[in-house]
């Protein structure tokens, strides 16, 4: 798909049919995250792939937004690794995780797969129901899976700001 096509098409999709996802697409949609770029290329991020029933129980304790899919991606970042700005020391872990999650969001769009971004989730919750070292902290959560029948994006999908509203040049 085009890129900026891609970028026109992808949308949030909370809705997925029971159909399994192919392990050749997780590995795609990991790869197009571990292509990511990250501050200093110091790749913090860890991506922990939730496939089994047991890992998708423990999730719906984190987050009501789960939407039930086959898979989902919890994407953390290593603080111990990521790169500290000199200036205030600000963590970009978090900022590089972002990336990778944006890379890996498109590559789950252009292979027909759906799913959206939650950032609506207990950290705790997910730091103890996943056993995670005190140096892992959650970002965010993608369910994936492919789009029910009835799946369609949100009515305000396509509404966006003119440029001038949100860019200045100076």
């Amino acid at each position: 798909m085009d890129l900026m096509n891609l970028f026109k098409e992808r949308h949030s999709v909370r809705k997925f049919s029971d159909k399994k996802v192919e392990k050749d697409k997780i590995d795609a949609i990991l790869e197009a995250g571990r292509l990511a770029p990250t501050a200093v290329n110091f790749q913090p991020q860890r991506i922990y792939v939730l496939e089994s029933d047991e890992s998708l129980l423990k999730l719906k304790d984190c987050t009501r937004y789960h939407f039930d899919a086959p898979v989902a991606l919890l994407v953390c970042y290593d603080n111990t690794i990521s790169w500290k700005r000199a200036y205030d020391n600000k963590d970009m872990g978090e900022v590089d995780a972002s990336i990778v999650s944006a890379h890996m969001m498109l590559e789950v769009t252009n292979l027909g797969l759906g799913t959206t971004w939650v950032g609506h989730f207990d950290p705790k919750a997910v730091i103890e129901k996943f056993n995670l070292p005190e140096n892992i902290i959650p970002v965010a959560l993608f369910p994936i899976g492919y789009p029910a029948e009835d799946s369609a994006p949100n009515p305000r999908h396509c509404e966006r700001l003119n440029l001038n509203e949100t860019v200045k040049f100076i």
